[in-house]
């Protein structure tokens, strides 16, 4: 028994229902209670390798060694519960070592980064926390008056010239010259691979503005190459397998022929349909369960066509 590790919190829990019996019946009390369906996840995490350096670009100025990054896309806002759910993932990020202060709470950044400009939530922490909101420079606000230093980056006021690629990630970019100079720029680095990532999620989520460029059609079509060749392969061995099945049941040679070309115009059709469909919800930022559910497909296979 004395070798036996206690059990303290279970107890604890009946301490507090016997402390509290008399007004249980106002109360409810759960243990173990999971504060999420899945482990928790920082968006970014940037570490500073060289502390005394000051980043030369303004978004990284006020970064200390640990800095968490929580990115809105173009539709999403950030609200009064973001806001608590990153305070709460960087307190837990700073005490979940193996030391003490293994991470120095005096080395922590959060950073907020999204499109539209959070009055409710600015609001909400000047009436409540006493933290004051003011513009560093363009697209940059410090939110001041927390032992953590945090800022918020709006992102469609950001500098243009130190942050190009930040300001294409939107849903809005107009036909025209915006759309060729962005095409411009691209073309400059198109082998590096953070730069096609960029523009396979930009090119998505702006497919309509993108198609009124007709110039741009054969840089659009060797954009999505590959996943144009990896949809034609699907459809062409989802056809196939579906005329087999069709040329048997007809028990005829003829109509197995057929049926596998038939199969193959229509897999090839529909793999193709079902990739842009794909790539349409994962730019207007569904999760890959939610692509699944919604395309009646494998998650596997969300998770192929995405890569």
């Amino acid at each position: 028994m004395n070798n036996e590790k206690l059990q303290w919190h279970p107890a604890f829990a009946a301490a507090l229902r016997i402390t509290l019996q008399d007004e249980m019946k106002y109360l409810e009390l759960q243990e173990e209670y999971l504060l999420n369906k899945k482990p928790p996840q920082i968006d970014v995490l940037i570490l500073k390798k060289v502390k005394e350096i000051t980043l030369k670009k303004k978004i990284g100025q006020i970064f200390r060694g640990h800095n968490i990054i929580e990115y809105k896309s173009p539709d999403d806002t950030l609200s009064i519960n973001d806001f608590y759910k990153v305070y709460g993932y960087t307190c837990f990020y700073q005490s979940n070592t193996d030391k003490i202060k293994e991470i120095d709470p005096t080395d922590l950044t959060i950073t907020f980064a999204g499109s539209h400009y959070p009055r409710e939530l600015f609001k909400h922490i000047k009436e409540t926390r006493g933290i004051e909101v003011q513009q560093q420079s363009d697209g940059i606000y410090y939110l001041q008056g927390d032992a953590i230093p945090m800022q918020f980056l709006y992102i469609p006021k950001l500098d243009k010239e130190e942050n190009y690629w930040l300001q294409t990630l939107r849903n809005n970019l107009t036909a025209g010259e915006e759309i060729r100079t962005l095409m411009a720029n691209y073309e400059k680095n198109r082998k590096l691979k953070d730069y096609s990532a960029v523009m396979n999620l930009v090119t998505r989520a702006n497919w309509t503005q993108m198609e009124v460029e007709k110039k741009m059609c054969d840089a659009l079509n060797e954009l999505f190459a590959e996943e144009l060749k990896e949809a034609d392969a699907r459809g062409r061995r989802e056809g196939h397998k579906s005329g087999v099945i069709e040329g048997r049941k007809t028990g005829m040679i003829e109509g197995h022929r057929t049926g596998v070309i038939e199969g193959r115009k229509s897999g090839r059709a529909d793999g193709i349909k079902l990739t842009k469909k794909v790539f349409q919800l994962s730019a207007q930022g569904e999760t890959m369960e939610s692509i699944a559910e919604k395309c009646n497909i494998p998650m596997e296979e969300v998770r192929d066509i995405l890569e």
